[in-house]
């Protein structure tokens, strides 16, 4: 009788150590799954910071006086104007392209906000709509993300019409060239320093590689 409730008690023993075998190894599965998820959403961050930071790039401007200067339609209704509801008042101007349903407001070179990663973006060196024969420079993503305010500028053509809202007036333009570069670092701007200029520059349409800037001449 001994000896069966011994034999029972190793069989109790056993089960009990090969069920904490099992919880321990479930709960390192999790860990490790854990981590490696982890790990993995890091890698993913970076890469994303890493692609934004290559987005930035450097301004030259080329004075060009061989620029062609060549309306208004709403096309199959696509918008970005993810700033349908927003309070427009916080911006320091507004930036509107009807034809692709664009509006979207910027801030002042340096705001914390004027970052690509937020907002269309105010390049370093731009003047405002108001100094005669300046640039305003703005860039922004394209693609699907919802930071992706340019995601429909590769449907504008030459004579497409863009305005801008600043210090209580609106600025009208007119699209004058359209170009693609590539994507180094360093974009040239080709304009006539005599006009005022409005340049938009965002990544090329399904083309990773290049970079398109659109070259816009204030009309009124």
């Amino acid at each position: 009788m001994l000896t069966q409730q011994n034999k029972n008690r190793k069989r109790v023993q056993k089960s009990q150590i090969l069920l904490l075998g099992s919880l321990l190894i479930f709960l390192g599965g999790i860990s490790l799954s854990y981590n490696f998820i982890k790990s993995l959403k890091e890698d993913i961050f970076e890469e994303m910071k890493q692609l934004m930071v290559q987005d930035r790039p450097s301004i030259q401007n080329v004075n060009s006086n061989n620029i062609p200067i060549t309306s208004e339609q709403t096309d199959d209704g696509s918008s970005n104007n993810v700033g349908r509801t927003e309070n427009f008042d916080k911006y320091l101007g507004i930036l509107e392209i009807p034809k692709i349903g664009l509006k979207k407001g910027f801030y002042n070179v340096d705001s914390r906000y004027n970052s690509i990663q937020y907002n269309v973006t105010v390049i370093q060196g731009s003047t405002f709509p108001d100094v005669a024969g300046g640039n305003l420079m703005l860039m922004a993503h394209s693609g699907t993300a919802y930071i992706s305010y340019f995601r429909y500028l590769y449907k504008l053509q030459v004579g497409d019409m863009a305005y801008v809202t600043y210090g209580g007036n609106k600025y009208q333009y007119k699209i004058v060239n359209i170009y693609n570069v590539d994507k180094t670092g360093s974009v040239t701007v080709e304009r006539n320093f005599d006009i005022t200029t409005l340049t938009l520059i965002t990544c090329t349409y399904k083309d990773d590689t290049k970079q398109t800037v659109y070259i816009a001449e204030l009309v009124q």
